[in-house]
């Protein structure tokens, strides 16, 4: 068996959810689901079917988010994973709706940081092992910092 680690660089202002599924449904179900969440919502999704024709499916709202998803996907290759891209939205907004998906098995991050992927290639199937969502923790919050933590959320209408 192989193992590589693929780099996701996620541009300032973009979102990345990275799961898996098992159905080349899937990217359809998750266009629905992503554009019943938020009127107007603007995102990309791609599939890496894993089987037949062994293609990166794909659908969206958005050129950038679509582009950006498929990039994602090409570079994973890795069987039945996909990629949504967000633009002006938050994963917390369609997580839960993501994940409730029936075809989704399960989601390996839920981003705005760069992602590394650590894939594995055996027999010629690849998959995804885990990922490695931004950096290394620094230590402990102070009570300067709960104090920013508690103002951010606010400011940012998550918190009342």
């Amino acid at each position: 068996m192989k193992t590589e680690e693929v780099e996701l660089k996620v541009p300032e202002g973009f979102q990345l959810v990275l799961g898996q599924s098992h159905f080349i449904k899937s990217v359809e179900d998750l266009f629905e689901t992503l554009s019943t969440a938020i009127p107007g919502i603007k995102f990309g999704v791609a599939f890496c079917e894993a089987s037949g024709k062994a293609l990166v499916r794909f659908d969206g709202t958005d050129d950038a988010c679509i582009a950006l998803a498929k990039d994602f996907a090409v570079r994973l290759a890795s069987g039945h994973a996909f990629a949504v891209v967000l633009r002006g939205a938050f994963p917390i907004n369609v997580l839960n709706r993501i994940k409730n998906v029936e075809e989704v098995a399960g989601v390996f991050c839920a981003t705005s940081n760069n992602v590394t992927v650590i894939v594995a290639e055996s027999g010629g199937g690849r998959g995804i092992l885990g990922v490695i969502d931004g950096i290394k923790t620094k230590g402990t919050e102070l009570p300067e910092d709960k104090q920013e933590r508690h103002d951010l959320l606010r400011k940012i209408g998550y918190k009342k």
